[in-house]
């Protein structure tokens, strides 16, 4: 996690331009899907469908991308090396006030849980955290949390030392005690709990349905490889109903490629609410209430030019399709 959001979207200016190129002849039905994904819960289960065949039973090949850096995934999407990548709301909003053309084609999850505010002992609420110094990656979800959690306290970022470091760096500086809270989210959540007497003061439950993770391809690809689109979304929804069917194994490889213990990885399972496909209908459905993506959009719209982190509100339409979920079976 390399970049601040503003130096994103100054950079996507510059990319945001050319076309995507994709892998293999369409007409042939060979194109490759280039998806990418990183250590969030929500997002682990494509590490399933890879190993248990299921791209291939939905007739598509992908060439799935881990990044140990989430920005860097963000990056590869802009700048042509993805179709598709698994990143928020906030930062595909924050991509597309850059100048990329990028489509939400699926849910994966609301965070409910699993990004959280941690604080040293003695720290226990967030109106505690006034004079504090407070890491966080800037420009990340996390960030976002943190300033809505000041927000709701009464408080803004001006009334706290915030320190911008990568999110596996905050997680470390907070446990050696460089700082006194952290914004970070699992599985780094379980590192910045090995400090003792450590606990989070504020948590992504305390704000439903800000935090909504998704399938993002280019609008590009979308145009071009309908076929290819409506086939990892179908994945998606086979491989959540082989993780219901098949919990031990299914969290076994979640857990591995998370770096963390089946057990650590079984206490995410209530921080990150996986979509169903009525979930996904219900949050593509245009409306006014935290549930709805646009409303939801909206509201981050307005965060990221009140923080400086867009210069003016992106253009929403077409941002999103809900045309895959409604076709997949």
């Amino acid at each position: 996690m390399k970049r601040l959001f503003c130096a994103i979207a100054a950079f996507l200016v510059l990319v945001a331009c050319a076309d995507t190129p994709t892998t293999g002849d369409a007409a042939a039905g060979t194109t490759t899907v280039r998806l990418g994904f990183s250590a969030w819960p929500g997002w682990f289960p494509w590490q399933v469908a890879q190993e248990q065949g299921l791209f291939a039973k939905n007739g598509v090949t992908v060439d799935l991308k881990y990044f140990e850096s989430y920005t860097d995934s963000l990056t590869a999407l802009s700048t042509g090396n993805l179709d598709a990548n698994s990143q928020t709301l906030n930062d595909t909003l924050s991509s597309v006030s850059g100048g990329a053309k990028q489509t939400v084609v699926l849910v994966n999850d609301n965070s409910t849980g699993n990004d959280q505010i941690i604080a040293r002992p003695g720290i226990t609420t967030v109106a505690d955290l006034r004079g504090k110094k407070v890491a966080a990656e800037q420009g990340t979800v996390d960030h976002y949390l943190l300033l809505l959690a000041l927000k709701q306290a009464g408080l803004s970022e001006k009334d706290v030392e915030f320190t911008p470091l990568l999110t596996d760096a905050a997680a470390a500086a907070f446990v050696a005690g460089k700082v006194d809270a952290v914004g970070v989210f699992a599985p780094f959540t379980t590192t910045a709990l090995e400090l003792p007497g450590s606990k989070a003061i504020a948590t992504s439950k305390d704000f439903p349905g800000a935090i909504p993770d998704h399938l993002v391809f280019t609008a590009g690809f979308v145009k071009e490889h309908k076929t290819e689109v409506q086939a990892v979304v179908q994945t998606w929804f086979d491989t959540v109903a082989w993780i219901k069917a098949n919990p031990d194994q299914a969290v076994e490889i979640m857990a591995k490629r998370g770096g963390v213990t089946a057990t650590d990885y079984k206490s995410y399972d209530a921080g990150t609410t996986i979509f169903t496909k009525q979930q996904n209908l219900d949050a593509f459905t245009p409306g006014s209430t935290p549930a709805n993506l646009d409303f939801q959009a909206q509201q981050i719209v307005e965060f990221l030019v009140a923080t400086g982190l867009a210069e003016e509100k992106p253009p929403l339409d077409g941002l999103f399709d809900p045309s895959f979920v409604q076709a997949a079976k």
